[in-house]
């Protein structure tokens, strides 16, 4: 703890960000870290606490208290080997991630929590440009062969610690590039692309092999790999999409988040496309309060929409949440993002009861408003509120509801998996082994939707029980 009294000394500073006006017309990252000198008085904050909540509410369980005050101490290069000592890939998180552990953090029971997020952003990117990021080629190789299926953070984080444990690993992916959802379907304002290439090319030097274009259960038989590879592990995501099945669904202009999120990436990223959803001129409406329809939001601002708003069906949430109840807890609370700052009208409380419109075209959206209200079980369940119909001028309609369970045509169908209650891939968070020997899944395809940060940890936690499986014992942290 560098300075005890740094949490009665000094306030939180947030990291600044570009104009909405200026940054709304690129889509490059638009967050602008605090000076070194503000970083390391962020640090001094840290009360080092006895027990230091803030590890609990972070999925990979970060060392933070350490390199705060490695941070405050000026002792960056051991901050960034602390940091890694958790996180594969803090570059990532530290751009995209919601931060439960500042939620979970002690000062945020009566104060403003430590800017944990902002820290580990200064750490990992001044080790990048201090050359302190280098590729951990292992000391000796054990001879094994493990397959890595989807490259997004869980297969990512996984490939890198089997082949650090010293293993021969190949990491298929059925796109043109890799990094699944981080690459197309967070938007570069979130998260440049650059910060996947280097780690990849980091990877690389590791020993990793890269296979892109290579959908398996598609271009080839998923069996091939359970056939030809000491382990296998599924890491895909959750790509099934919860649907409206309404009328006027099949009405052109209404379309899946991803129809509208992945080819703006592509184009982003120098492709040309034979075609793209694009919102420009259109009055946009975008089904789903979640991050994904954040993205929506703050893409179809910068494609020139007419007018953009965002529709939940969940109450509109308490400005600030109890924290004497809710600590150190993931909180409900009302919060505005980045891009919802941008210019977007939003709504809580409503079911979207139809489409309508003309030509095959669609034109505006039928909803109706719900009240929330206590249910014989205990729980809750919305009822509509008579005579609250109304309607919205819709060019555009993104569906952003949400993901039920990875896609099961195709290999996961022809290899047999157990699915469990929900349609994920049936595995525990012990072995991360699923119903077929020698194959394993983390991440969303095995938790279901979820943070990147949780596919990190279910990554480094397969990749240690592979290792145990392949050698009998494993050395890798979980």
């Amino acid at each position: 703890m560098g300075k005890p009294t740094g949490f009665m000394e000094i306030k939180r500073v947030n990291e600044s960000a570009s104009p909405v006006e200026e940054r709304i017309h690129h889509y490059h990252e638009f967050v602008h870290p605090l000076s070194e000198e503000g970083i390391r008085q962020q640090g001094a904050r840290c009360m080092d606490c006895g027990i230091p909540f803030c590890h609990s509410g972070c999925p990979v369980n970060n060392i933070i208290p350490d390199w705060n005050d490695l941070v405050y101490r000026g002792r960056w290069q051991d901050a960034i080997e602390v940091l890694h000592s958790t996180n594969n890939f803090p570059d990532f998180t530290g751009r995209i991630c919601p931060a439960p552990c500042e939620a979970a953090c002690t000062l945020n029971i009566n104060d403003d929590a430590v800017t944990i997020k902002s820290i580990e952003h200064a750490i990992v990117d001044k080790g990048w440009e201090e050359g302190w990021i280098k590729p951990k080629a292992p000391a000796r190789k054990t001879g094994k062969k493990v397959a890595v299926v989807g490259s997004g953070p869980a297969g990512m984080a996984c490939a890198q610690q089997l082949a650090r444990a010293g293993h021969q690993v190949v990491l298929f992916e059925k796109n043109d590039r890799i990094g699944g959802l981080l690459r197309y379907g967070i938007p570069d304002f979130k998260l440049e692309k650059r910060h996947i290439d280097r780690r990849v090319e980091q990877m690389k030097q590791e020993g990793v092999e890269f296979r892109v274009n290579q959908h398996v259960g598609v271009d080839f038989p998923a069996k091939t790999l359970v056939d030809e590879y000491d382990a296998v592990v599924l890491t895909g995501g959750s790509e099934t999409p919860r649907d409206l099945p309404i009328l006027g669904r099949d009405l052109d202009g209404v379309h899946f988040a991803l129809n509208f999120l992945i080819p703006q990436n592509k184009k982003n990223a120098g492709d040309t496309l034979p075609s793209q959803i694009i919102a420009k001129d259109k009055h946009v409406v975008v089904i789903g309060g979640g991050d994904t329809g954040s993205d929506c939001v703050g893409t179809s601002i910068r494609q020139g929409a007419a007018s953009v708003t965002q529709l939940e069906v969940m109450p509109r949430p308490p400005e600030r949440e109890n924290r004497p109840l809710t600590w150190p807890n993931w909180p409900l609370k009302m919060r505005t993002s980045s891009s919802q700052e941008e210019g977007c009208e939003r709504d809580w409380s409503v079911v979207t009861k139809r489409f309508s419109g003309e030509n095959g075209q669609v034109g505006k959206l039928h909803a109706v408003r719900v009240e929330w209200v206590p249910n014989d079980a205990g729980g809750m369940k919305m009822q509509e509120v008579e005579g609250s119909e109304f309607e919205l001028k819709a060019d555009l309609v993104l569906l952003a509801m949400g993901y039920l369970h990875p896609v099961h045509e195709g290999m996961l169908k022809e290899l047999g998996i157990e699915f469990d209650g929900r349609g994920n891939v049936k595995a525990d968070t012990n072995k991360y082994q699923t119903s077929i020997p020698k194959v394993f899944s983390a991440g969303d395809m095995r938790r279901g939707q979820s943070l990147v940060v949780w596919a990190i940890r279910e990554g480094r936690q397969a990749a240690r029980s592979v290792d145990e499986y392949l050698m009998g014992h494993s050395e890798l942290p979980r």
